[in-house]
């Protein structure tokens, strides 16, 4: 994985990439409106510009070699017809070749060579070289050569990082246990920057990234240094590193996010940007000063794996008509409510994504932009200049605006701008943390907003949680134990005829049973009514009552529609929602 070191930017390679179309033109293989074309799809799409170029009968696959050849001063070989030797294949391990999509084709003098998919992906020698311990000689290959080489000598299957980890372990080759509380913050650089502390480092993120997890929590105690991964948002610890490397790991983190290294003692909050098998990551890092040291939680934003689309997010039929519904409203707010990580940024950027359109300007306010989405208005709060919520609003009621997304309502200034912009005719989209639909007025209200204003802008409100789905691959029927049923406040007699299903656990899982989460929902629309008993003050059951009875389905009611459609445990209902 390329960690980009935004202090220390390779300009020379940074070059390379941004002429490679001019390049090309320069060849004469494409004009400049082909390039801008490319450019544009790119944008928009994702993908490398050479593969966008041949596709669109641009250029050929041989003109971007013999361009690239020239450029980088680099070999083109061709490997369809060559046998590569089983010493060579097992030189790198198959979750490295794949994250990294090349191939090793030669092994001399403790050189290895390689094709990758990508040649421009130019820190992959020096990655590679770290991890390996070999030198690295990259020489150029068809696209698709390596593609087929892939598939017939590293057929496709999940494999951990972690045996790298647990061999890399026994090696004491690393930095002897930092004596003392105070460090020379020279030599702190000097470990951060060792060979064996960026391996460790690279491999955590090569690892968790396999493993699909959404964050990384790397934790100081008295007697060593704990990381654990949140997976389909449930915690796993995972190998540690020696007790030695957890100071310098920390520096080299704080190191490649843009973090103070010399600062141990206040928290603080930076960024790294990976690109793991030609897809880019973002890192949100945070530290904590704790008693033994710095904690240190790395959220992963995964933009690719993220499928930013109403119809996949879990919603049933009837939901989705009704979502449907309310984003056609011309204004009013909506709002999404849960606890963090329930997803509610990713129902927000789905219902953007539906509107988005070349009529629509739509403007959105955020701590920080999760997502790139092409066509919309996206600025990034940032308190420390005081660009924060409330500023940036008044300033976005200016630029003429059909819908605006506010990240958070955090404050009764934020939610005062949400409810001038919507009786001045704009749709606002928004969360608050809540956790459930009904509770809504009566926390806008706790922030000193009039009953009548929320009665007269607030169109609906919809509540959320992520419960995992059960893996496709090792589901299997079962019957549930009465006490497992009384949990959801039913017996044997209330399901009969009914299936429960499981996941017993495999490869393709990691032995868990589950894989993936969907979202189960709470969709309470501000009727006449309901506008009524928020106006009168009326308590959250009498609210979630009436709600119910013009029919609103609670989050525990979503959940069993879920268990009932075979894509989630009774476990996992249970676990996310509660009885009301």
């Amino acid at each position: 994985m390329q960690i980009q070191e935004k202090t220390k930017i390779d300009l020379k390679t940074e070059a390379k990439k941004r002429l490679f179309g001019q390049l090309l033109k320069d060849k004469g293989f494409v004009t400049e409106e082909q390039i801008q074309e490319a450019l544009a799809v790119q944008k928009q799409k994702g993908g490398l510009l050479g593969d966008i170029l041949v596709s669109l009968h641009y250029v050929t696959n041989k003109q971007i070699m013999q361009a690239l050849s020239e450029h980088l001063g680099l070999e083109i070989v061709t490997i369809e017809n060559l046998e590569i030797p089983d010493e060579i294949i097992r030189l790198v391990p198959h979750a490295i070749v794949h994250l990294y999509r090349i191939i090793p084709i030669g092994f001399k003098d403790n050189i290895l060579t390689i094709v990758q998919e990508d040649p421009l992906n130019f820190e992959t020698t020096d990655d590679l070289r770290l991890l390996l311990r070999y030198s690295i000689k990259p020489v150029l290959c068809n696209k698709g050569e390596v593609i087929r080489a892939l598939e017939k000598y590293y057929p496709k299957k999940h494999e951990s990082v972690e045996q790298l980890l647990s061999e890399f372990k026994k090696d004491k080759s690393y930095p002897q246990t930092i004596k003392g509380e105070y460090i020379d913050i020279d030599e702190l650089r000097k470990m951060a920057d060792a060979a064996p502390v960026k391996k460790w480092v690279g491999l955590m993120f090569l690892d968790a990234v396999l493993n699909k997890a959404s964050d990384i929590h790397f934790e100081a105690f008295e007697d060593g240094f704990r990381v654990r991964y949140r997976i389909d948002g449930v915690l796993y610890e995972k190998i540690s590193p020696p007790r030695q490397l957890g100071i310098p790991i920390t520096s080299r983190i704080k190191v490649i996010s843009g973090m103070d290294i010399s600062e141990r003692k206040l928290p603080q909050d930076g960024r790294i940007q990976l690109n793991v098998g030609g897809t880019a990551i973002d890192m949100r890092v945070s530290t904590l000063p704790t008693k033994y040291g710095e904690s240190i939680v790395m959220r992963l934003l995964n933009k690719s794996a993220v499928s930013l689309n109403l119809d996949t997010l879990g919603l049933n039929p009837e939901e989705l008509k009704l979502m449907h519904q309310l984003l056609n409203k011309p204004n009013g707010i909506i709002l999404v409510t849960g606890p963090t990580g329930s997803g509610k940024t990713t129902t927000l950027y789905a219902a953007l994504n539906y509107l988005n359109d070349v009529g629509t300007k739509i403007i959105t306010t955020e701590d920080p932009v999760e997502y790139d989405i092409d066509g919309l208005i996206q600025v990034q709060i940032n308190p420390s200049i005081g660009v924060v919520f409330a500023n940036c609003l008044r300033a976005i009621l200016r630029q003429d605006p059909d819908i605006i997304l506010i990240g958070e309502i955090r404050d009764e200034e934020s939610a005062r701008i949400a409810i001038q912009a919507s009786l001045t005719g704009h749709l606002v989209f928004s969360t608050l943390h809540t956790n459930d639909a009904p509770t809504t007025a009566t926390r806008l209200i706790d922030m000193g907003i009039k009953p009548y204003l929320i009665a007269a802008t607030v169109e609906a409100v919809i509540s959320q949680r992520l419960v995992r789905k059960i893996c496709v691959s090792c589901k299997e029927e079962y019957e549930p134990s009465e006490e497992s049923l009384m949990e959801l406040n039913l017996t044997k007699a209330d399901v009969t005829g009914k299936k429960f299903f499981r996941g017993k656990g495999c490869n393709n899982c990691n032995k868990i049973g589950y894989k993936g989460r969907i979202g189960i929902f709470e969709i309470m629309v501000i009727n006449n009514e309901i506008r009524r008993l928020i106006t009168e003050h009326a308590n959250t059951n009498v609210i979630r009552m009436t709600a119910k009875k013009n029919g609103m389905k609670i989050l525990r009611e979503s959940g069993l529609m879920a268990i009932d459609n075979g894509l989630t445990t009774i476990q996992e209902v249970v676990r996310e929602t509660m009885l009301v």
